[in-house]
């Protein structure tokens, strides 16, 4: 297992654990590695410290070898291939800002590109008032604020189609 510390074209560090060094490249070449915060295809490698994991259990005399051939024991494992997980110092506060997030968009009703009208036709009591959530220009959302209907934006959008690590 090979564990290594990326970072996306728009400074967001995570980890990436791979099978094997050739596994990572081969998934890099393939473009398959993407950032957990926005998405970004484009991630490159950046210093990290080796890791030893000392605390395993260890392995029983019988499984080590065996008697006739005194070859080691194998086994099949499963590894995943890449798991993501945050490593920069706002991670925790980003955790809970977009757990926070998700619970407001499980209570709130999914307008999609009808935002901006069912907004405004809140704000003129023309529907009764609900929770909503859905998509807008920047140019919208500014003018709905400059009209007294309160938005808020919600960044690394591409995060909450994903779960909380």
């Amino acid at each position: 297992m090979k564990v290594f510390n990326l970072k996306c074209a728009h400074g967001h560090c995570f980890e990436g654990w791979f099978k094997s060094h050739v596994a990572y490249e081969d998934q890099q070449a393939r473009g398959l590695l993407s950032c957990p915060f926005c998405e970004s295809r484009v991630i490159e490698k950046t210093l990290s410290a080796p890791r030893l994991n000392l605390s395993g259990a260890q392995p029983e005399a019988a499984e080590a070898t065996t008697a006739e051939t005194g070859a080691a024991d194998q086994r099949d494992v499963t590894v995943p291939q890449q798991t993501p997980v945050a490593v920069h110092p706002q991670g925790a506060a980003l955790a809970a800002a977009l757990k926070v997030v998700r619970q407001m968009l499980e209570h709130s009703e999914d307008v999609g590109d009808r935002f901006a009208e069912e907004a405004r036709a809140m704000h003129a009591n023309d529907v009764p008032l609900r929770a909503i959530h859905g998509s807008t220009s920047l140019e919208t959302a500014q003018e709905l604020a400059e009209e007294g209907i309160p938005v808020v934006p919600l960044p690394f959008a591409g995060l909450l189609k994903t779960p909380l690590q």
